[in-house]
């Protein structure tokens, strides 16, 4: 490990820099793979990482730099929640790698984690062997498979399907704590400011959808983003498949003309052949991780990147 790379938090005048570096490392390691970049030629808008990260955990940008040249060659965003430390979008500068770069600020998070008392989760690319590799050895575990889905919505739409005695409609700041109730019994997680933050969608790129039956007891809930630097499903939560492919398929056709990439469990066929019967396919895959012991998972999770949140 360099001795010359110090680590600090980002600053505010950091946010075009941060944005420069996950735009290089992150289209740079897509295209040495024979894959295309997953963000526009322009940096500009990788910025919605710094501006919704900031947002919900300010002060959580932790950067690595060269202390000779002051350079930013590293950088990562973590999220303390109310049940564990979510580990977001991680990179390195390409020419710093086999620095010990991303191992320096993956150590810095699990000590922070640990002194909160809290496991370490993420959700890292099945392709990217290095990024595996890091994560497994220091000690984080596998624990759900997803299959990243992808979709050029129709013009026309997604018609609606609303399963037998339940109502879909747009979700509310109320819904909130039944949000949280839900997302606790399905996956043992808890994240308020999230919720409150898609709901309020200052920015005008969120849309949230809730299910309900006739009891008004919430039974999934999705979110979506669309913007430059992210065009994703989620994160979301369903008591079963039936109730996730309603939601899918109604944030789908919010996004009508757009396309979407969103995570389906590999271990819900129902979803994934639902999924294909609207003319999807699969582009990559992914893992859920966490340090200590794995959680249960008691229905239908969606993950997503923006805000990552596993």
């Amino acid at each position: 490990m360099e001795k010359n790379i110090g680590l600090r938090h980002a600053i505010p005048s950091d946010r075009t820099a941060v944005a420069e570096l996950i735009h290089l490392s992150t289209n740079r390691w897509y295209e040495a793979n024979g894959r295309a970049p997953v963000f526009p030629p322009e940096s500009h808008p990788v910025e919605l990482f710094c501006e919704v990260y900031e947002a919900l955990d300010p002060g959580r940008c932790l950067l690595a730099i060269d202390v000779n040249t002051r350079q930013i060659v590293g950088s990562c965003f973590y999220h303390p929640r109310e049940t564990h430390v979510s580990l977001g979008i991680m990179n390195s500068h390409p020419d710093h790698a086999g620095k010990g770069v991303a191992r320096m600020l993956l150590e810095f998070i699990l000590h922070f984690a640990e002194r909160e008392g809290k496991p370490v989760r993420l959700v890292s690319s099945a392709i990217n062997l290095d990024s595996f590799s890091l994560y497994n050895r220091a000690g984080l575990v596998p624990y759900a498979i997803y299959q990243d889905i992808i979709l050029e919505v129709p013009s026309a739409g997604i018609q609606e399907s609303t399963p037998t005695g339940k109502i879909l409609r747009d979700a509310v700041l109320s819904d909130v704590p039944a949000m949280l109730a839900l997302e606790e019994d399905v996956l043992g997680i808890r994240r308020a400011s999230d919720f409150e933050y898609f709901i309020k969608n200052q920015s005008g790129d969120w849309h949230v959808s809730v299910l309900e039956n006739q009891s008004g007891e919430l039974e999934g809930f999705l979110a979506s983003i669309h913007h430059p630097a992210s065009s994703m499903l989620g994160p979301g939560c369903m008591r079963g498949d039936e109730e996730a492919i309603a939601l899918i398929r109604r944030e789908l056709d919010y996004r009508r003309g757009k396309t979407m990439v969103w995570l389906v469990p590999s271990d819900r066929p129902a979803i994934t052949r639902a999924m294909y019967g609207l003319g999807a396919r699969n582009c990559e895959l992914h893992f859920a991780q966490t340090t200590g012991t794995p959680p249960a998972i008691n229905g239908v999770v969606m993950p997503t990147f923006m805000p990552e949140t596993a």
